[in-house]
This record gives structure tokens, sequence and C-alpha cells, in this order.
């Protein structure tokens, strides 16, 4: 069984920042293999519709 993650805009914003960079992109390339299962909620999606382009882009 895949493992699912919930994913808030710290993690998002994790891929922008220097110390959780490497973790936040691994999590991200892992998800996007397939590997896990993320999930965020609505309040998280729509935080992000502010965020820079940078950050939607994960």
């Amino acid at each position: 069984m895949k493992q699912r993650i919930y994913i808030d805009t710290s993690v998002v914003g994790g891929c922008e920042d220097e110390e959780f960079s490497m973790r936040s992109i691994q999590l991200f390339e892992e998800i996007r293999q397939g590997l896990r299962i993320a999930f965020i909620s609505d309040l998280t999606r729509r935080e992000l519709e502010g965020a820079p382009e940078s950050v939607k882009s994960q």
C-alpha cells in the first residue's frame, strides 16, 4: 500500500527554503512517480493561490 501524505503550505513552501528544499523536492518527485499519494485541503489550495509561481509549480 502506498503511503498517503497530507500536504500543507509549509511542505510546498519548503521547496523554496534552503533548510528543507532537498527533502520537500524529493517528496514531490516521489508523488509524481506514484510512490506516494498526496492529499491537500481546500484551505491549503486557497492559501497556495496567492503563492509565487515557483511554489505553485510544485
